[in-house]
């Protein structure tokens, strides 16, 4: 027996529906005339931005074409914008943003310094909010449920922080997850789906740096409820989801029959949900979110890079007619793509949020490099990403590397294809993108069906290089399988990377090595990393892992490394 109850506002779905859709049918109006918007975004960041000491230095109320653009701003990273960023953090205004940050979005990555993403008004709403609402629409088109019963969704994401840490400027700076973007920004429609359900916020206090608790105590609440909609953004967080369900059945079952909530009393005693849930298990002889919501409708969350190699068996755990819904390609620094159909991986150009810039895959990022426009790009093609917008981002090379799909109503059509930091150690020059592929075509060859995967640079047999790949698996394979598994991807990567196959040609790489992993292993490293206090949005699936530590800690073994890190 399911215990949500609805909370719907009839008139604030028919206000939230009518702006969804209005913001989708204006960005596909927009891709019919790419060159007369792009030219209006960098009209605009030019005059809302010409009196601050970045547009004074770089000559902005001067400028009157990308070209003059292009040969005045040379092409940054965030190292490159961080002195004008942290000057701005420590309180000087009118430094790269004429109107000053509301909030500094924090990067997603979980090494090195935080970022610190300024966030201002202007840029929410002409460059956020537009794409934010579409990004819904296929959702909620299709399942519209997931608005109309307050616990129909249970959003991993949403993670609001009663007291955030600010800059020295006394700015929040936080993920872009736990933003109150109707308070910050005046915006109360923006709430996302699943963010008012019983579960977003929790009854009982949880300390800020304790996500694991915090996700069982929502987990717990959820069990007893009918959801059919899970919102993950990061596919890992999505794939966490059996893995734990499994690992805290016990407990969810004993705290659900008792009535409490991580032991504290709450709510009422539900044996007979207990019961039923119990008979799932002995049922089925394990437990997956099909069993415990078996009207699952739909998942939302990224599904290219690495998940590509998992969201096919993962669905499944879901419920097999469940539908896998695109989030954006985006990062907290801007949008890229959003899906405006329900096509399974990529988004339409958000050609009204940013003046869209792209570099050649193999290409290194310069200041001076040579840039191409989005009318040039080609399909089948991977490129870094370079945008601009009215938010104190200047040709600002966000460090990842898209695949366009195709083309669809006038922009390119794009996917995520992953980090754009190279793997090197022997000229091999080795890109995400092209090691996903060499991965999916080998489990293509072979028959295989691996999970995620991960590798690093590693001594060889003769003293030299190769690369190891921890590969997990569904199903148990033979030494036979593994090896050809293993022979199968070092052809791939000779095709797909030129630099790889110039490297193994002349023997300066060996052959690629796999160590094969159990089908829970990538899951378990993902949780035991968010225990360390690592918020689940910032652990994320990562190939290239050339720390020693984290690779002894997936594969549960001892690391001698050698070789560079990824850049």
């Amino acid at each position: 027996m399911y215990t949500s109850d609805s909370a719907s506002d009839p008139d604030r779905i028919a206000r939230y529906r009518e702006r969804v859709f209005s913001e989708r049918a204006a960005l596909r109006d927009a891709a019919r005339q790419p060159a007369l918007h792009q030219d209006r975004v960098l009209r605009e960041l030019l005059e809302h931005n010409a009196g601050t000491e970045f547009g004074k230095e770089h000559g902005f109320a001067s400028i009157r074409s990308f070209e003059e653009f292009r040969k005045a701003v040379p092409v940054r990273d965030y190292r490159g914008l961080s002195p004008w960023i942290e000057k701005m953090a420590a309180g000087a205004r009118n430094v790269l943003t004429a109107d000053d940050p509301a909030v500094y979005f924090t990067s997603s990555g979980t090494t090195g310094a935080h970022k610190k993403i300024p966030v201002t008004p202007s840029f929410m709403r002409r460059t956020f909010f537009p794409f934010y609402y579409a990004a819904w629409a296929p959702l909620i088109e299709h399942f519209p449920e997931v608005l109309t019963d307050r616990d129909a969704v249970l959003n991993l994401k949403h993670d609001p922080l009663a007291a955030p840490p600010n800059t020295g400027s006394g700015r929040p700076h936080v993920g872009a997850s736990q933003v109150d973007l109707g308070g910050t920004f005046g915006e109360p429609l923006a709430a996302e789906p699943g963010s008012s359900a019983t579960w977003a916020t929790l009854p009982v206090p949880v300390a800020a740096d304790n996500h694991l608790h915090r996700m069982y105590l929502r987990l717990r609440l959820a069990v007893e409820s009918d959801v059919r909609c899970v919102i993950g953004i990061n596919p890992a967080m999505v794939a966490a989801l059996p893995y734990q369900l499994k690992l805290w059945w016990p407990r969810l079952i004993k705290e659900i029959r008792d009535g409490t909530l991580g032991g504290v009393p709450w709510g009422r005693r539900n044996h007979e949900r207990a019961a039923e849930l119990e008979r799932l298990a002995d049922h089925f002889g394990t437990v997956r979110p099909a069993h415990v919501w078996p009207r699952m409708k739909a998942v939302f969350c990224w599904t290219t890079g690495l998940a590509s190699l998992y969201l096919p068996r993962l669905r499944e755990e879901f419920g097999t007619g469940v539908t896998v819904l695109p989030a954006p390609v985006a990062a907290s620094e801007g949008p890229v793509g959003v899906a405006l159909d329900r096509h399974g991986s990529a988004g339409s150009l958000v050609v009204t949020a940013s003046v869209y810039e792209f570099v050649e895959a193999d290409t290194d990022i310069s200041e001076d490099v040579e840039t191409l426009r989005p009318e040039d790009l080609e399909a089948g093609r991977d490129y870094h990403v370079v945008f601009s917008h009215i938010g104190g981002l200047f040709r600002y090379a966000v460090g990842d590397v898209v695949h366009v799909v195709d083309r669809s109503g006038g922009v390119p059509r794009v996917e995520y294809a992953g980090r754009g930091g190279r793997s090197d150690v022997a000229g091999e020059r080795l890109l995400e993108a092209p090691v996903i592929r060499a991965l999916a075509h080998a489990a293509t060859a072979t028959g295989l069906e691996p999970g995620n995967a991960a590798c690093r640079v590693a001594a060889g047999p003769d003293g030299g290089h190769r690369y190891e790949f921890a590969v997990s698996h569904r199903t148990p394979w033979s030494p036979g399988e593994g090896d050809r598994f293993a022979e199968a991807l070092d052809g791939e990567l000779c095709r797909q990377a030129p630099g790889y196959r110039t490297a193994r040609a002349t023997g300066r790489l060996g052959a690629a090595w796999v160590t094969r992993l159990d089908g829970d292993a990538f899951r378990r490293d993902w949780h035991n990393t968010v225990a360390t206090g690592i918020r689940p949005t910032q652990v994320k699936d990562r190939l290239f892992q050339q720390d020693p530590a984290q690779w002894a800690r997936l594969t549960g073994g001892t690391a001698d490394v050698t070789g560079n890190e990824a850049t």
